[in-house]
């Protein structure tokens, strides 16, 4: 990846739903050259997808969480393939000290909830987990 690539990723986080137009004249290149970029930016999977970002507090009822997850052994991979099974984990991230994984959980209500506390639980290889609600921004 280049200047230019990272330009247009950049120019994508702020508005994905930009046209291939917008994005030639933002970038300063031609039509073509944006199309050739992101193309060859989806096929290499550099990019993955496209996705809505909402406002804050858009989406007021929902619960989010975010659990802290101790692996044991050499188990995650197994445990990494089984949390991205869960529609209901956002995001997940390795980390190092006394956890090795972040989940970020998003849910409906507070019996989803406790529903994916019990099928986390369940997963071979987890040793432990904690989890917080994310209550208001601060």
């Amino acid at each position: 990846m280049d200047d230019l690539d990272h330009q247009l990723i950049a120019a994508l986080r702020q508005n994905a739903r930009a046209s291939l137009s917008e994005l030639s004249k933002r970038l300063g290149v031609s039509r073509g050259t944006v199309q050739n970029r992101l193309t060859r930016l989806i096929e290499s999977q550099t990019i993955l997808g496209f996705t809505v970002r909402l406002k804050s507090g858009a989406e007021r009822n929902r619960i989010r969480a975010i659990m802290m997850i101790e692996v044991s052994g050499k188990n995650t991979r197994r445990v990494v393939h089984a949390l991205r099974g869960l529609p209901q984990i956002h995001a997940l991230h390795s980390t190092n000290g006394a956890f090795d994984l972040v989940a970020e959980i998003e849910v409906a209500d507070l019996a989803e909830f406790d529903d994916v506390l019990s099928r986390v639980r369940q997963i071979e290889g987890i040793e432990r987990s904690e989890t917080s609600l994310l209550l208001a921004p601060a």
